[in-house]
């Protein structure tokens, strides 16, 4: 639910991939943007994925889970997501760092609600202000139609300009929010809610 923290990781050089080649355009299935490449998140990024989500749980009301996982503890979480279909996790790699990542997860575990999704973005500090999580929204957003789901939804935790900012230049609308539902670093938080249409 979150945008703003602080992350360096470094992925195995095996995971590296040339980007100074094109600037714009595709390398094997990558997107490659500016040296930023926009690819499924693979095995060697999960450390990087779960330390920059444990700097959200430390430190920011983004998210409110509130105790650090280790790879392990994450590993269902990882198992949900494939190359295709309506779970997804993406991330934004530049020179073999993990800058951010954008998934979509089921909205709800009952069967009616399997034509939506609820989405995220998480994105390090210095990944900011560049948009990365534009890139990384619009090309999960791109995988996630034609395959017969109908609306996406987003939880911001508030306040938080910078995911409201991202959701509403996406095309999400904001259609409520719950105050006071959750409890985090003694206060109460209020989480508006987006949806975009992805498909009539």
């Amino acid at each position: 639910m979150g945008l703003e923290t602080e992350f360096s990781g470094q992925l195995p050089s095996s995971l590296f991939v040339l980007t100074l080649v094109l600037r714009h355009g595709d390398i094997n299935g990558f997107r490659c943007m500016d040296d930023i490449i926009i690819r499924h998140c693979a095995p060697g990024d999960y450390d990087a994925v779960v330390n920059l989500y444990n700097h959200y749980i430390e430190h920011s009301h983004a998210t409110f889970d509130a105790t650090p996982y280790s790879v392990g503890e994450r590993a269902p979480w990882f198992s949900q997501f494939h190359e295709s279909g309506p779970n997804q996790l993406l991330v934004a790699e530049k020179n073999g760092i993990v800058l951010g990542f954008c998934c979509s997860t089921p909205f709800h575990n009952r069967s009616a609600y399997d034509i939506s999704v609820e989405t995220t973005v998480y994105l390090a500090a210095e990944a900011t202000g560049q948009g990365i999580g534009k890139r990384l929204y619009e090309e999960l957003l791109n995988n996630l139609s034609g395959i017969g789901l109908h609306g996406a939804y987003a939880g911001v935790a508030l306040p938080n300009d910078a995911s409201v900012n991202l959701h509403e230049a996406l095309g999400f609308r904001k259609v409520g929010v719950y105050e006071e539902v959750g409890y985090k670093f003694g206060q109460f938080w209020n989480v508006a809610w987006f949806e975009l249409r992805i498909q009539e």
